[in-house]
């Protein structure tokens, strides 16, 4: 069932920044092996945003592998720490959450982590099973168990608190619920980002105050975003999503720089060493190609990924339109068109509300940055004032960035 000593460690070192401690894990994977006990590692997440991309993945596919070792993959959903909100790695207090908003993600991000874990051998357990329960005096006696001064210890309380930013006492709370969660799993190993280790750490501790063995720690670097400046985020725009279309992915790859393909190929793929050292060493433009490929095989399939490359490189390449181009459906009545209008007739459309009524862009302020940076044209034909009105109809091609593109169809109501 369960692999040697060196090889558990190679896959459980891959990408990762820290284990504390390093020596706690060999006695744990030796006292697993001899026993044929599986270990159980834990993972928390808080359905804070209905989406997950490539860089929350990057945990997730850790925790796989311990699942593939045959280790039982513990996976906490965070319903009641997502009220809190995670303060890690933030410059000031998270906005709460409604419970019907993390209902829904809860929802969503289930979907999409059966596309990395075995969902049916994976231990979900939900937080507010235990917390839900807890009295006052509950609350009370957990928060005994940590100081303000440790509190500030924290990297990014400390600097909260010296630039007088407010740290709102709910906040402290976070650290201590996380590893409360360690205690009601009986996790021997929790995974997170670098931005965890506090929390990851307080689990340790609270562990040894119930005379439980400690976690070890392990934490996994945080991925920076397609534009190469700050960690990964839908809300920054810099994300790959693992839900998005294939052609999306292969194309946002496409984007990143050179210097951080080494770091998405050992943490987006699951290419070998071996094949990541080989691939760097052809021209940027190719490893890229073979990245992107590698990423799509991730979360689809190496069919898709070949078909999405080849219609990229024929896009981009030989300037050619793709296979199988979306419709862009524009009913008569949003044009405001008398009587006498004909769907053979050019017609105008403010462009703004073009691209956010068709889904090219979630918000009017959206479309008009899409717009002045030059990355609309209908028919070649590139705009740039975010206030002009555009002539359409039927048969126009509309391309909003490098891949994205839709035939306009002009239709009667009915």
């Amino acid at each position: 069932m369960f692999k040697g000593i060196e090889e558990q460690l190679n896959i459980i070192k891959r990408g990762v920044v820290e284990i504390v401690r390093e020596e706690e894990l060999i006695e744990k994977l030796q006292r697993s092996i001899k026993t044929k006990t599986p270990l159980r590692a834990k993972l928390g997440l808080d359905p804070t945003a209905p989406d997950i991309h490539i860089g929350n993945a990057v945990p997730i596919h850790k925790l796989r592998n311990f699942q593939e070792l045959g280790h039982t993959a513990v996976l906490i959903i965070g319903d009641y720490t997502a009220i809190v909100g995670d303060p890690s790695g933030v410059n000031k207090t998270r906005p709460q959450l409604s419970h019907e908003d993390i209902k829904e993600n809860t929802r969503t991000y289930l979907d999409q982590i059966g596309k990395i874990l075995d969902i049916d051998k994976t231990e979900i357990r939900y937080n507010s099973e235990w917390f839900k329960e807890m009295k006052f005096t509950d609350v009370i006696t957990l928060a005994s168990k940590m100081t303000v001064a440790r509190m500030l210890e924290r990297d990014d309380f400390s600097k909260r608190y010296s630039s007088g930013v407010p740290i709102s006492l709910h906040e402290f709370i976070y650290p201590l619920m996380q590893g409360y969660d360690s205690i009601m799993v009986r996790s021997d190993i929790e995974i997170g980002g670098t931005d965890q280790i506090f929390s990851l750490l307080v689990g340790r501790d609270l562990q040894r105050d119930r005379n439980m063995e400690p976690q070890v720690a392990l934490t996994t670097p945080l991925l920076e975003g397609i534009d190469g400046n700050k960690k990964m985020s839908k809300s920054l725009g810099n994300y790959i999503g693992i839900y998005e279309e294939p052609k999306e992915i292969f194309g946002k790859t496409m984007r990143i720089g050179d210097d951080l393909m080494r770091k998405y190929f050992e943490l987006a793929t699951d290419m070998t060493m071996e094949e990541i050292d080989s691939t760097l060493k052809e021209h940027p433009r190719q490893a890229k190609i073979v990245l992107g490929k590698a990423i799509v095989s991730r979360y689809y399939n190496e069919e898709i990924a070949r078909e999405v490359a080849e219609e990229f490189d024929r896009v981009h390449k030989e300037h050619k339109l793709p296979d199988n181009i979306a419709k862009l459906d524009i009913k008569l009545p949003l044009l405001k068109l008398d009587a006498t209008a004909t769907i053979s007739t050019t017609y105008k459309i403010w462009l703004v509300k073009l691209l956010v009524d068709h889904g090219f862009a979630s918000t009017n302020g959206e479309a008009r940055r899409l717009i002045s940076q030059g990355g609309v044209s209908i028919d070649n034909h590139k705009y740039t004032d975010p206030a002009q009105e555009v002539d359409i109809k039927s048969g126009m091609i509309l391309k909003v960035g490098k891949r994205r593109f839709a035939e306009i169809v002009i239709t009667q109501p009915g």
